[in-house]
């Protein structure tokens, strides 16, 4: 076994809010509604971002950016995200691969999914056949059906 390797999981959720903007894995996804949060509440980049914490094992988002911290406020998540991947470069660590699913009955994402996919590439300098992006429905039986967003994001790390 290669002890150079490590593995993470992230996962985040949202309820929908009229009055934001949708934001997925760093890309604007036009829908009549957004996602209540602190910062933009892009639960793909923050379950993303909890996966690489974990996989170094490192506490939670939530501990790096409270939502007690005026300066998080409406924050981009991309930002976060970039603030991670200094951690990860600090402590000697590169993505080998991210396989993620984001969970909503509405929209229907698999549309958005290569765009998704590219972006997230772009944000952590990662081939975009290395990351895996998979939009899934609860077919309405799970208690947060049609009331905001789920995603959950594996990731392999190596030690440099």
């Amino acid at each position: 076994m290669n002890k150079n390797l490590k593995i993470g999981i992230g996962f985040d959720i949202h309820r929908f809010s009229r009055k934001r903007k949708l934001v997925l894995g760093g890309v604007n996804i036009a829908y009549k509604m957004g996602l209540y949060g602190h910062s933009d509440a892009d639960v793909l980049l923050h379950a993303i971002c909890d996966a690489f914490l974990g996989a170094m094992s490192k506490p939670d988002i939530g501990q790096y950016f409270p939502d007690t911290d005026p300066r998080h406020k409406n924050i981009s998540s991309r930002l976060l995200l970039g603030e991670v991947i200094r951690i990860m470069r600090r402590e000697r660590f590169s993505p080998v691969n991210i396989d993620c699913i984001i969970i909503a009955d509405e929209p229907k994402l698999a549309a958005f999914t290569n765009k998704i996919k590219a972006s997230i590439s772009k944000m952590i300098a990662l081939d975009k056949n290395l990351i895996g992006i998979k939009a899934k429905t609860t077919e309405g039986i799970l208690s947060f059906s049609g009331k905001g967003i789920a995603a959950y994001c594996v990731v392999l790390l190596k030690e440099a």
